[in-house]
């Protein structure tokens, strides 16, 4: 459609797109005789009714499929594993309600923000999320609704961060330690030169680089492939990946599974409970080390590798005092 649309795309379109578009119409201020050298062209039926077949293959042959012996029987066993799944999914969710009742970090017994100190803590958090210490100054949690939200949307930045953090962490001690030597190995100057055009080689391999500002593309296209789907698959949760026979026993933030739980770390319970408050602690200080990160980059103009060990070198003239 872009090819198509674009104001300029038909002088370079195949000829085949040109004969169905035609060429697009002259410009009223543009040259007479350039305007009398085009000609307007039709797809011929030959080419229409092979688009056409050839569109129609895919749909056809899937239909065929499922109307097949072989298709019914796909469907008669993706019925019964996702009855097994179902099962699973209840007795997953009743072992884990069960886990978190008797755990110490959930409930009215759980830690608090304050510790020993006398505080009112807000009713409305009562200890069933993962990380309720109780803390909500600024009331926002009051509607049921929008703390689940809340939620869904805090564990989905801690996990960004905890993976971003490692991102930028490992690349610049890499290149500090002699390992690996990258074009560019402080994280926000790796963004900053791909936009400036340069050509950053991955790991030193010459042969895998991203060039130019169409790198940032690529990087793109790439985020959508391995990001949509897990995610999409998260958000929807057991229904997600049925018609490939992949049912999630869990629910959407932790939907388990063979793809989302490899290591069969569910599989206790009660530890999997605790992973859960773990998990949510240590996103917390990734996202908080974030907001160093991103004061050191405009600050000092380094990497936090770099900012930690001159720091360690010399404390007394490298720190946030001696910066301002």
């Amino acid at each position: 459609m872009a090819l198509l649309l674009h104001p300029c795309s038909t002088s370079s379109a195949p000829s085949f797109f040109r004969k169905i578009v035609g060429p697009r119409p002259p410009h009223p201020n543009s040259n007479s005789s350039l305007s009398r050298s085009f000609t307007r062209f039709k797809a011929s039926w030959q080419e229409l009714a092979g688009v056409l077949v050839f569109s129609a293959i895919p749909f056809t042959a899937v239909k065929a499929i499922a109307n097949s012996p072989i298709g019914e029987a796909l469907q008669r066993r993706l019925e019964e594993q996702k009855k097994v799944a179902v099962e699973n999914s209840d007795k997953f969710k009743a072992r884990a309600a069960k886990a978190r009742n008797d755990s110490l970090w959930y409930g009215d017994n759980r830690p608090r923000w304050l510790g020993p100190i006398q505080y009112d803590y807000p009713a409305y958090l009562d200890g069933e999320l993962p990380g309720d210490y109780g803390f909500d100054v600024a009331g926002l949690s009051k509607d049921p609704v929008a703390l689940q939200k809340y939620f869904n949307f805090e564990i989905l930045h801690a996990r960004w961060a905890m993976l971003a953090a490692l991102g930028a962490l490992i690349p610049e001690l890499l290149d500090l330690i002699g390992a690996f030597h990258f074009a560019e190995p402080v994280w926000w100057r790796v963004g900053y030169s791909k936009l400036q055009g340069d050509t950053l080689d991955c790991l030193g391999i010459p042969w895998l680089h991203l060039a130019g500002r169409q790198g940032v593309f690529v990087i793109a296209i790439y985020q959508v492939l391995l990001i949509v789907g897990p995610e999409y698959a998260r958000y929807c949760g057991i229904e997600a990946l049925e018609p490939l026979g992949i049912y999630l026993p869990g629910d959407i933030n932790y939907p388990g599974g063979t793809l989302f739980d490899p290591l069969n770390l569910s599989n206790d319970p009660v530890a999997f409970e605790e992973l859960k408050v773990k998990e949510i602690k240590n996103g917390r200080l990734a996202m908080i080390a974030w907001l160093g990160f991103y004061f050191q980059a405009a600050l000092t103009g380094k990497g936090p590798v770099q900012n930690l060990l001159e720091h360690i070198s010399d404390p007394v003239h490298n720190n946030l005092l001696s910066i301002f």
